[in-house]
């Protein structure tokens, strides 16, 4: 018995064993080491592949003038970071009209069936509708300034609000549901009180994704409609008819770093207003 009682404390716990590589020099280099050599191998076969279109390099700059030629360029720079300001602007207005629109039409169809058979349908076509058929409509109606960009931002971000929510309201568990109804509760208190705190998990789940989805359809709006002060859909538009390939590749990676940085900011917003559910869900 002795002789085991000494053996296990030398086996260690595995567990442990594997959450310890987290800390330290060593952890970071196992954490952070594999994106990092991947990212590294990307860019010389990126040199590489620059180097031998030669004259065609425009197809495919090399990295370093995309710094050169367009980040480091104060006009190119500034005009980036002005297209930039008003994709935010469309991306912003379009997102906060989805989400006031999906939140009351999933909470209209969770109140009854009749309600849910009638528009459910209608969310699931304006989802399966390709947004390329609807714009010149759009265009045609609302201009082509910043309201027609924001309405093709709010109908390609609307159905994951519509059915996350919807989703989250009728995920309550009956017997709370029951509960509620015994001690006389109404029906505004059922959904103030019980279906919207339960919902919340998954309401803010689909504003992540509506956020990503509104700034595509704000940059899909700049490549058709072109009054007003431009997006970086627009850049991205000219920059490639003017065979500007440092600029158009500043341009994208612009786009793709704006879209990282709402995705994250819209995930710290989940986590510190349901934190709750998120660490017992870990």
């Amino acid at each position: 018995m002795s002789t085991l009682a000494k053996e296990i404390p030398t086996t260690g716990s595995p567990t442990l064993a594997v959450r310890g590589t987290g800390r330290g020099p060593r952890g970071v280099a196992v954490l952070l080491g594999p994106p990092i050599a991947f990212l590294a191998l990307v860019v010389v076969l990126w040199y590489i592949v620059s180097a031998l279109l030669g004259k065609l390099s425009f197809l495919l700059p090399a990295p370093h003038r995309i710094f050169t030629e367009a980040f480091f360029d104060p006009k190119v720079a500034g005009d980036i970071g002005n297209a930039l300001v008003q994709t935010v602007l469309v991306t912003l207005a379009g997102l906060v009209l989805a989400i006031v629109i999906g939140v009351v039409w999933a909470i209209a169809m969770s109140q009854a069936k009749a309600i849910e058979r009638t528009l459910y349908p209608y969310a699931v076509i304006l989802q399966c509708i390709p947004i390329l058929a609807l714009v010149p409509l759009i265009g045609f109606w609302f201009g082509q300034e910043f309201f027609a960009r924001m309405i093709v931002s709010v109908l390609i971000a609307l159905f994951p609000m519509v059915s996350n929510t919807l989703f989250g309201l009728q995920g309550v568990d009956k017997s709370q549901r029951e509960l509620f109804k015994l001690q006389g509760a109404s029906r505004w208190t059922i959904l103030t009180k019980l279906q919207l705190p339960a919902a919340m998990p998954t309401i803010f789940a689909g504003m992540r994704i509506s956020a990503g989805l509104a700034l595509v359809g704000a940059i899909v709006g700049d490549f058709f409609f072109r009054r007003g002060t431009p997006g970086i859909g627009s850049l991205i538009s000219n920059y490639t008819a003017r065979l500007q390939g440092p600029e158009l590749f500043a341009a994208i990676l612009s786009a793709a770093f704006l879209g990282v940085a709402i995705f994250v900011v819209f995930g710290w917003l989940s986590k510190a207003a349901v934190g709750k559910w998120y660490e017992s869900a870990s």
